[in-house]
């Protein structure tokens, strides 16, 4: 056989390999990757997420809207209206905050660092730069020996002990933006088997180790796992259970008693054990039951989404009924609404662009971009003055929205989103022709699927040049 032959011959054995690869990437994104492999730019990762301050962008506080501060923009951690009429005591400044180099914003890090760090770096990345090394210097400074990420550390040389207050929010962003980025596998490694030894035992994450079980950490917790090639099927708790039976046991069902809840996710029960829409989770867990990233590449757009009763859905047909409520919560005004501040005199529904931009990744990721492209373009109308607001996390939200549907980020409503993020922080370095995500990119399909195949081809490729080499070399050592 000649090595024409013998090219052709591996490279249609690697086509086969690819088409039998595809079914499962589709079906979940719970695909396995080669240990110790860096994730290729299309591999399946989560949000859940959120460039916006929330595991999903609801609130414009700059931090996890599960964390402890999930209040408004400018509030305190924690802070609720007073009620007292009496003249307020005068409240002494607080102290200015000096930032650490390399890091991204302006605004005090202490309850968002982590998470805001790696948002923009993750949105660099989309938007075909990469971050300075300073950048990640910084966030690798973060880690706790252990492998967990807290908020912030104000001191890295400092070891963290028992009041570092480390969070599975913080450790699935971190894990997200390190393992996009490439080599970085023993910090991840850590970072993963910390995320283990806190699974709850229905398979899922809380906020903080211990704490129950909620929509928008399991799902950030999938796009960790699957970004660093890892099936969050094969991450089981004590009680046998995974990510995935934690996510589905959090979806509201498609029947007629649903009522307009039907297809959405819950944060999580409340005391009765009964499940509320939640459009921040729900937005979340339609990347974390389709094994996807923040980062979401381009799918494209089929037929509709519509809520199916399933007596067992599994985490990709309760993913899809969470894009259908989606779809028909955006179809009237092309936004979502988050309700009104506790105390506030206005009590008239606000538009939420956090969770828009989210609900708009999700879509378009999950294929169903046809019922994002209404909220897309008010969010090139409407959102510029809110990601000035809140920085680094929400510019990165924003490209995460026009990354997954084909935009050009630096042109987003006549605002230049990637210039504005890189602002923010350290200037980035070009990224390498031969990495550099193309963003108007669509598949047909899982993107983790789509850059497989580019991956085993181009390894089919090498084989062929090295076997070329050999029989070369062999033919001449034959010679008189």
């Amino acid at each position: 056989m000649t090595t024409v032959r013998r090219c052709a011959a591996a490279l249609a054995a690697t086509a086969v390999l690819c088409v039998a690869t595809a079914p499962a990437a589709v079906a979940g994104g719970d695909v396995p990757a080669a240990p110790g492999s860096p994730a290729s730019p299309g591999s399946p990762v989560s949000p859940g997420s959120p460039a916006s301050p929330d595991p999903d962008g609801g609130s414009a506080s700059g931090s996890p809207s599960n964390s402890p501060s999930n209040s408004p923009s400018g509030a305190s951690p924690g802070a609720s209206p007073s009620t007292d009429p009496s003249p307020a005591a005068p409240v002494p400044s607080p102290a200015p905050v000096t930032l650490p180099p390399g890091l991204y914003g302006e605004k005090d890090p202490t309850y968002d660092g982590v998470w805001r760090q790696s948002l923009a770096m993750l949105g660099q990345f989309a938007a075909g730069v990469r971050p300075a090394d300073q950048a990640v210097t910084w966030l690798k400074g973060q880690q706790c020996a252990d492998g967990a990420f807290p908020a912030y550390r104000p001191d890295p040389a400092a070891p963290c002990d028992a009041k570092t207050a480390v969070d599975s929010n913080s450790t699935a962003a971190a894990m997200q933006a390190l393992a996009t980025l490439g080599g970085q596998r023993p910090a991840i490694q850590k970072s993963m088997e910390w995320l283990r030894s806190v699974q709850n035992k229905d398979g899922g994450w809380g906020y903080l180790p211990g704490t129950p079980t909620d929509a928008n950490s399991t799902s950030l917790v999938i796009g960790a796992l699957t970004t660093f090639g890892v099936r969050p099927s094969s991450m089981r708790s004590s009680e046998g259970r995974n990510a995935y039976d934690a996510l589905v046991a959090l979806a509201i069902p498609c029947d007629a008693g649903s009522g307009a809840d039907a297809g959405a996710f819950a944060y999580q029960p409340d005391k009765a054990g009964k499940l509320t829409a939640n459009d921040d989770a729900t937005a979340a867990a339609v990347l974390g039951g389709l094994g996807k990233r923040m980062m979401a590449w381009p799918v494209e757009a089929g037929p509709a989404p519509s809520c199916v009763p399933a007596k067992d859905p599994g985490p990709e047909r309760a993913a899809r009924n969470g894009a259908a409520y989606l779809a028909s919560a955006l179809a009237a005004t092309g936004h979502l609404d988050q309700p009104p501040l506790p105390g506030a005199d206005d009590t008239d529904p606000l538009p939420d662009t956090g969770n828009t931009a989210d609900a708009v990744v999700a879509l378009t990721a999950a294929g169903y971009g046809d019922q994002a492209s209404g909220a897309l373009e008010w969010l090139k109308r409407n959102a510029a003055a809110w990601a000035r607001e809140n920085g680094p996390a929400a510019y990165a939200q924003l490209i995460f929205a026009a990354h997954a549907t084909g935009t050009d980020p630096r042109d987003f409503g006549g605002i230049d989103l990637v210039g504005q993020l890189n602002a923010t922080g350290p200037t980035p370095k070009p990224m390498p022709s031969t990495t550099a995500p193309a963003a108007a990119t669509v598949s047909s399909g899982n993107s983790g699927r789509d850059q497989g195949l580019l991956w085993i081809l181009g390894a089919g490729a090498i084989a062929c040049a090295g076997m070329g080499f050999l029989l070369n070399g062999r033919r001449k050592t034959r010679q008189p």
